[in-house]
């Protein structure tokens, strides 16, 4: 099914029936985004997302899980694995297809301003699609680059959920406003103390802190 309403919309699709093929497949194919399933045979598919992770000819590969775990918990794991995105079964197939278009259009946009931006030690390479720390990349995945350019881009500015949602993902819908939380959160574990540039503002959303504050 999956399959069908992909090619309906233009895609070319490569399928796997189980987690160690589908990592094959996905090393020696490289696409432009793979739609995960987390419970896979041979091979769960949170392994799966692990070992793209960690190949450097993967890593930076679009990930859209999809489950039939609804619990939160499940969730916030999939995005701690490093996916973009998360549909949880039973799903509309129109709805997937809008989540996969909305994952490679910001992969794919150029950012605005073709610029970098300074925070500290913290650099930001926006035509590179490269954030740093005194010199180091942080591997980041492209939602996590996206989410820290729009912050930073904007610093001193209090974004909502929903702005970010919209932003970033493609999509506002108070459901998944966890979904930024979640995200900011392993962002700045992934900067360390640089996350610190990135404040919580209660009850509102979130801001890039301006310098010297």
């Amino acid at each position: 099914m999956v399959e069908y309403h992909l090619k309906q919309s233009g895609f070319k699709v490569v399928k796997a029936f189980d987690g160690a093929s589908g990592l094959e497949r996905a090393q020696k194919e490289r696409p432009g985004l793979i739609i995960l399933d987390l419970m896979l045979p041979e091979m769960e598919g949170g392994d799966v997302c692990r070992a793209l992770k960690a190949n450097p000819l993967t890593q930076f590969i679009p990930i859209l899980m999809l489950t039939a775990k609804a619990e939160e918990v499940d969730r916030i794991v999939g995005f701690e694995l490093g996916a973009d995105d998360y549909v949880i079964k039973p799903f509309s197939p129109r709805e997937l297809v809008l989540r996969v278009k909305a994952i490679l259009r910001r992969k794919g946009t150029p950012e605005e301003g073709g610029k970098v931006i300074q925070a500290g030690d913290l650099f930001i390479d926006a035509d590179r699609h490269i954030a740093s720390i005194k010199g180091t990349p942080i591997h980041l995945t492209s939602t996590e680059f996206k989410l820290l350019l729009e912050l930073a881009s904007n610093r001193g500015r209090v974004k909502t959920r929903g702005y970010l949602l919209d932003r970033v993902w493609g999509y506002t819908y108070e459901g998944y406003a966890r979904t930024v939380d979640t995200h900011i959160r392993r962002l700045r574990e992934k900067l360390g103390p640089a996350g610190d540039w990135i404040e919580t503002i209660r009850g509102v959303g979130y801001r890039f802190r301006e310098e010297g504050e």
